[in-house]
């Protein structure tokens, strides 16, 4: 029975990789200068030009600003005509399992958690799968870099930053293990007690403190055999933590409650890190906190429910704007990897409940790339960073309004066709829909 069972599996994964295969290839890279006029550009550190210009040229920005002050013709290069659209510089989704899942209900194409609780040598970017279909939807709506991040564990490994349209891992990749992850040990939390089992508040109390107790040990370990002699036999685990104790990777730290981001953040200065909060549910009732240890926050899922039952129902929308109006630098993020397609929403849910529209626009922009330590090459259309660009008929922050019409990474004019796409327009030939 099993026989026929596993051979029907394939007949099924053969007939589906079949009618999903798109026919999507990388761009190639950019061969001549390319000008865009007009259009509104949102430079994506807050100032917008009504009638804007960009220029760029081997696959940097040469050029931007106010298209009023110059004159092209098509003798300096390609000229595309933005007139009544908008130019946004490329999103960034932070934290996000991209390209390492591709169907959740089949485990062998799951590749973000590994088995174990201290896992720093994991390398999330050497799992990265290029050939997903998920990538090219997010480009759609003006997703073009991603930080790929493990997950599972206490400490899961290390994330990499990588741009959405790529043969395989090592030309996406923009930043190889940029950060390292960790989940803050937290006690569960009840919304009443009794049940099967009951609830015993100090097991659960003492399990954290275990856990916080190993956490702090490892980190002892790991930053004494980073900075004594070189050892004899390598432990790989300690080894992969050099760069967070050297400076050049960051650490970010998964925690929601006001008092677990507290205990976070003071364990990693106890380390000489200054971290990244993700998460952050509870992160607006400790801003003086975050500020006076220059601590960045990466908002997880402004759609969802509160996290307390006594909190504002709408406080979830609210938070991103709390943090940013008290001068907390701010990101945001969605979980999972077909969600973030959803992500510039996000942001105009923010501009929706007290954020500047042009503040929310950096929540996904240079906010994120200061928090990944990119600022001076992506996040923003300015001078000497990366052309990853693109070109909207609309507010690119509105589901509405949303169309993107060309977008550019790295100066390659990249192909927006997708599987949806293909979808949408075979069955509404079948049924005459226009």
């Amino acid at each position: 029975m099993n026989k026929y069972i596993l051979s029907a599996f394939f007949a099924f994964a053969t007939t589906f990789g079949a009618f999903a295969q798109a026919n999507i290839s990388p761009a190639k890279p950019q061969s001549k200068k390319i000008i865009i006029m007009g259009g509104v550009l949102h430079v994506g550190n807050g100032q917008v030009y009504n009638n804007g210009y960009v220029v760029f040229e081997k696959g940097k920005i040469t050029a931007a600003g106010d298209a009023t002050t110059v004159k092209f013709s098509t003798a300096d290069g390609e000229v595309i005509n933005a007139n009544g659209k908008h130019i946004y510089p490329g999103f960034i989704a932070p934290t996000n399992n991209l390209g390492l899942v591709e169907f959740e209900s089949v485990k062998a194409t799951i590749d973000f958690s590994e088995i174990g609780v201290m896992n720093p040598h994991i390398r999330s970017i050497v799992a990265y799968n290029t050939d997903s279909k998920v990538q090219a939807t997010l480009r759609t709506n003006g997703v073009l870099m991603s930080q790929i991040t493990p997950q599972g564990g206490t400490i899961s490994g290390s994330s990499s930053v990588v741009q959405l349209d790529a043969w395989n891992w090592e030309d996406a990749a923009i930043k190889t293990d940029d950060a390292m992850h960790l989940s803050w040990p937290t006690m569960p939390r009840f919304r009443g007690f009794g049940g099967r089992g009951g609830f015993n508040a100090e097991s659960f109390a003492e399990r954290t403190q275990n856990a916080i107790a190993e956490l702090k040990s490892f980190f002892a370990e790991a930053k004494a055999y980073n900075e004594g002699a070189k050892p004899a036999e390598t432990n790989t685990r300690f080894a992969a933590m050099a760069g967070l104790f050297k400076g050049t990777q960051k650490l970010f730290i998964n925690a929601n409650t006001q008092k677990d981001i507290v205990a976070a953040v003071t364990f990693a200065k106890s380390f000489g890190i200054t971290p990244v909060i993700t998460g952050a549910s509870e992160a607006y009732l400790v801003t003086d906190f975050l500020k006076e240890n220059n601590v960045g926050v990466v908002v997880d899922k402004p759609h969802s429910l509160p996290n307390n039952t006594d909190d504002d129902v709408n406080q979830p929308y609210k938070n991103v704007a709390n943090l940013v109006n008290s001068g907390v630098l701010v990101a945001i993020s969605i979980d999972g990897f077909w969600q973030q397609r959803n992500l510039p929403f996000m942001a105009g849910t923010a501009s929706a409940w007290g954020l500047d529209k042009e503040k929310a626009l950096q929540t996904i922009t240079l906010n994120t790339a200061k928090i990944l330590g990119m600022d001076k090459s992506i996040g923003s259309i300015e001078s000497g960073k990366d052309a990853t660009l693109f070109i909207s008929a609309g507010d690119a922050l509105d589901m509405k309004s949303n169309k993107v019409e060309r977008a550019f990474i790295q100066g390659r004019d990249i192909n927006l066709d997708n599987l949806h796409k293909q979808l949408d327009k075979k069955f509404s030939d079948k049924y005459g829909i226009k």
